[in-house]
């Protein structure tokens, strides 16, 4: 078996108040929640074309700052055309539906996320930023409004999507920033099954494994 994607992850109870909710968070991520409202910092689902290419132009511009590397745009492309919501009110409990929601600020989109509805729960598999006016901490309103956003659909759980693999990681855990940002919402550190590869035929899986090292070997001479 070989780990595919980190098999801990963050869930936030939904059923909870907003008052409980903002009670449980740490006082610095309540700040930059209140912050980001303070400052005139709009939020909004906007499953529009305009919207989904400012996702992809951000996106682009946070792997290039962050240093590293997402899926292309084709997957991206894809992966919307297949389960993107019509409209902004569009929702049902029994599809898998995708919905962009967006943080704007004087005119800017500074933040899109991708959030998953399936069931009782919503799902943050993808966002992107940009580096501008990042003082009015729009990544930390976002994540309050995707939250009032899943409380709105009658959803009762919100699964932040990874996490470290421990409560407390060492500020040199790639996982680090992320875990951090998400363990500030009052959410549960949670363990899963995890997600594996079941190995059927043992050499066509090692030359699967040789082409992918040589894959990531090359992307890594590329300027990104």
């Amino acid at each position: 078996f070989h780990p595919l994607f980190t098999k801990y992850n963050f869930v936030l109870d939904l059923k909870k108040s907003e008052d409980e909710i903002l009670k449980n968070m740490h006082p610095k991520t309540r700040y930059n929640v209140r912050l980001s409202e303070k400052k005139g910092v709009k939020f909004e689902i906007d499953n529009s074309d305009k919207s989904f290419r400012e996702y992809l132009k951000l996106t682009k511009e946070t792997t290039k700052r962050q240093k590293f590397y997402a899926h292309n745009e084709s997957y991206h492309k894809l992966m919307w055309e297949t389960l993107k919501a019509n409209n902004k009110d569009e929702f049902d409990s029994n599809k898998l539906q995708a919905h962009l929601l967006k943080a704007v600020y004087k005119n800017k989109t500074l933040v899109t996320w991708v959030l998953f509805t399936f069931k009782d729960t919503l799902y943050y598999p993808y966002g992107a930023s940009s580096d501008q006016y990042r003082e009015v901490m729009a990544s930390a309103g976002i994540m309050w409004a995707a939250i009032k956003y899943g409380k709105k659909l009658g959803l009762s759980k919100f699964d932040m999507w990874g996490a470290a693999n421990v409560p407390e990681p060492e500020t040199n855990d790639p996982y680090f920033g992320f875990h951090r940002f998400k363990q500030g919402f009052g959410a549960e550190h949670v363990e899963m099954v995890g997600s594996y590869d079941l190995v059927i035929n043992s050499l066509n899986y090692n030359l699967l494994k040789i082409g992918d090292k040589i894959r990531w070997a090359y992307l890594k001479t590329k300027p990104r």
